[in-house]
């Protein structure tokens, strides 16, 4: 049995890391407004050195075993992030957003109807490409000021974007924070993480049932705009609807994804069909795949590396820093608190506090959800496996209370941040205030509501039964789970 890293101080001190770790994220996302995970990530290493000067004599070699420890468990998720990131880049690279501007053209919607068909056309986008913060810029420029123009409510539809690049960060296989929560939840009758097409397909009827539910609040409350000049020729100019047909890869992707349960072979598959098809319809050249200019390397390939190089070494300092808290034992005394509370005594009062936790957890890393996950994954798992719920369950609670309303508190969100920050630079409608972009993140709270509704009542309650295989609300189970 491998001795117990220990700190001068006693284990608390073991959470120096954290507290470093948690100071760069508050410096860099609130006080300047600098949104790069390699900049948290850096503040992730530094806090590891500082930490290792805690340790008591003798330990030192030990610290950086349980960093070590920790990082290979991050190595499967580095990996796919890398893998997903390419077919990400190929989707960006095709501009599938003008697609949808021009069938919101086609249809004539505005106001209100046009706020809930922006809603609905970043579902699709960021669901195809898997990162929330990149639809957000990519999305802002081409669906906010049209919207406005046509008469739109700005903060509501503001809050639509933001919101509905969640939804994607929350649903797609290919977003790292549904890699992430799969990866760090594993079954207790078998060997392995929960598959990621199996997270996907467990979590779809609560993102559809809050997704339709948003849908029509914002075609309630996503109007009371003027129309103004200009809106015509805005949506002129970022319409092409040769980019809808980017559609098929994507959604012949997802049903890979969720008939194999393999994410790499969906993936691969996605990407044969994504570059024939963009190379077919001419949204794509052969140097958009693979080139060289200026002896700097281009294309979506290694596009699709390059932007996930920042989110990996993240992933992976955090995994390090979790690792200390591991090999000091500070996450089983935190499990087994929770477990030996009034809430560890049923599974319901275990979801509740598994709530609270990554909620929490969210919170203090202001919103930066990969690095929350990765944080309080590792309890969620401990605390899930001990009363029996089924890996897809876990997974799901994580990643879907994390990106549910925690992300609209104002001054304590990167999402908010950055929807204050794109409403800006237009003549024609003045700059949202934080307050103003969370209001409208009306999928966020409904969300919230499903995932508390599901909780409370028990419906769609996943239990592991023999071989790992899903059992759904088993009350045996239940009452066998409880007693545990």
């Amino acid at each position: 049995m491998n001795q117990r890293l220990e700190f001068r101080g006693g284990w608390g001190t073991a959470f120096i890391p954290v507290a470093i770790f948690l100071f760069f994220c508050v410096l860099y996302f609130i006080v300047f407004k600098a949104f790069e995970m390699y900049a948290l990530a850096m503040g992730a290493f530094v806090a590891l050195m500082v930490g290792a000067m805690f340790v008591k004599k003798g330990n030192y070699d030990r610290f950086w075993d349980s960093v070590y420890d920790g990082v290979k468990e991050a190595v499967p998720i580095a990996i796919l992030l890398f893998v997903i990131g390419m077919f990400s880049e190929l989707i960006k690279s095709t501009n599938i957003s003008s697609g949808f501007v021009w069938l919101a053209d086609l249809l004539g919607v505005d106001g209100g109807l046009f706020t809930a068909f922006t809603f609905l056309a970043v579902c699709v986008i960021s669901t195809a490409t898997g990162s929330s913060i990149g639809t957000m810029f990519t999305c802002f420029p081409i669906f906010y000021p049209a919207g406005v123009l046509l008469g739109g409510d700005p903060a509501v539809l503001a809050g639509a974007i933001v919101s509905a690049s969640i939804f994607g960060d929350n649903l797609a296989p290919i977003s790292d924070t549904t890699i992430i929560s799969a990866g760090t939840q594993a079954y207790t009758k078998k060997e392995g993480f929960a598959d990621v097409g199996g997270c996907v397909a467990s979590r779809l009827k609560y993102s559809l049932v809050a997704g339709s539910i948003s849908f029509v609040l914002f075609w309630i409350f996503g109007g009371g705009g003027t129309v103004g000049d200009g809106a015509s020729e805005i949506l002129t100019k970022n319409m092409n609807p040769t980019t809808l047909v980017m559609l098929v890869p994507v959604v012949v992707m997802l049903i890979a994804a969720i008939k194999t349960r393999n994410i790499y072979i969906a993936i691969t598959i996605g990407i044969i069909l994504g570059t024939i098809t963009g190379l077919a319809f001419n949204l794509l050249t052969f140097d958009n795949v693979i080139s060289v200019k200026d002896g700097a390397p281009r294309g979506f390939l290694t596009g699709g590396i390059s932007s996930m190089m920042a989110t990996v070494t993240l992933v992976i300092s955090v995994y390090g820093i979790m690792g200390v808290l591991n090999g000091a034992g500070v996450l089983e005394k935190v499990t087994n608190g929770i477990l030996n509370s009034k809430m560890g005594k049923t599974v319901r009062g275990a979801e509740i506090a598994m709530m609270l936790g990554i909620s929490f957890t969210t919170l203090i890393f202001g919103g930066v959800t990969s690095a929350s996950m990765t944080t309080f994954g590792k309890v969620q798992n401990e605390i899930g496996k001990r009363v029996g719920l089924h890996p897809y369950r876990r997974a799901y609670l994580l990643d879907g209370f994390a990106n549910a309303i925690v992300l609209v508190i104002p001054f304590l969100s990167v999402f908010v941040f950055i929807g204050a920050l794109l409403s800006k630079g237009y003549d024609f409608v003045a700059p949202l205030s934080l307050t103003q972009v969370s209001s409208g993140m009306i999928y966020c709270m409904v969300l919230f509501l499903v995932l508390l509704s599901s909780v409370l009542t028990g419906l769609g309650r996943e239990y592991e039964g023999h071989g790992g295989k899903v059992v759904r609300n088993s009350k045996e189970n239940a009452n066998q789970s409880a007693a545990m």
